[in-house]
């Protein structure tokens, strides 16, 4: 799925409690998507808050990820002595799209799956990942290498590495292919509403999740 990233943690408020133009910008991304976007359901009642979109080749919302619960920091293994465990989870959104034509004419954007929004899944859960034992300047060499592997078992949904997990969405169950990993959990489905869902996790269980429309997107920002 060939697209590029606008990245946008939640940025504090101006004085007075006026957004700041770069939370503008980070809302604008979400708004411009001619799909829905998901979360987790009302059964949580944590903090949400706005991270990424990206975009195809023209310009064209894709994808999307909102977070709830704490915000993430890049973790490695083991926690110092005292320290709290981070609880989160993100839910990631991904335009349903057969393979098509981009705009201009000029090229072709892939179709996307349940397999894009378990490769997004995964890929977003090692960034907030880095074994304690490695030192930093390996660290791109691992991260390459569990990418890759995160696109080989996402391009393999049907594998021994993947179980099924039913979750609630709008209220009614749906299959989702569910992995633990060392650091977290990762999985992706697919709802009737023109969207892959995935999401990725840490300190929370998946087990008790459920997704629903979100109605207010601007309400994150």
């Amino acid at each position: 799925m060939e697209t590029t990233s606008r990245v946008g943690a939640q940025p504090p408020a101006a004085e007075g409690g006026q957004q700041l133009p770069s939370a503008r910008r980070t809302v604008d991304g979400y708004l411009l998507a001619p799909f829905p976007w998901y979360g987790l359901d009302e059964a949580f009642t944590g903090p949400r808050w706005l991270m990424q979109v990206g975009t195809a080749a023209d310009g064209a919302v894709e994808h999307g990820s909102i977070g709830h619960g704490d915000e993430p920091s890049v973790r490695g293994e083991a926690l110092a002595a005292g320290e709290s465990r981070e609880k989160f989870a993100v839910v990631v959104t991904v335009a349903e799209h057969p393979s098509r034509r981009s705009a201009d004419g000029t090229g072709l954007l892939e179709a996307t799956s349940v397999s894009s929004a378990a490769w997004l899944a995964g890929v977003g859960l090692l960034s907030f990942t880095w074994p304690g034992q490695m030192d930093h300047t390996l660290r791109d060499d691992w991260l390459d290498q569990q990418t890759e592997t995160a696109w080989a078992l996402a391009d393999d949904l049907d594998g021994s590495e993947w179980s099924t997990l039913s979750l609630p969405v709008d209220g009614v169950a749906v299959p989702f292919h569910y992995r633990e990993l060392e650091f977290g959990w990762v999985l992706a489905g697919t709802t009737g509403s023109g969207v892959h869902l995935g999401a990725y996790g840490r300190g929370m269980s998946a087990y008790g999740l459920g997704f629903a429309v979100v109605k207010d997107v601007a309400a994150y920002a």
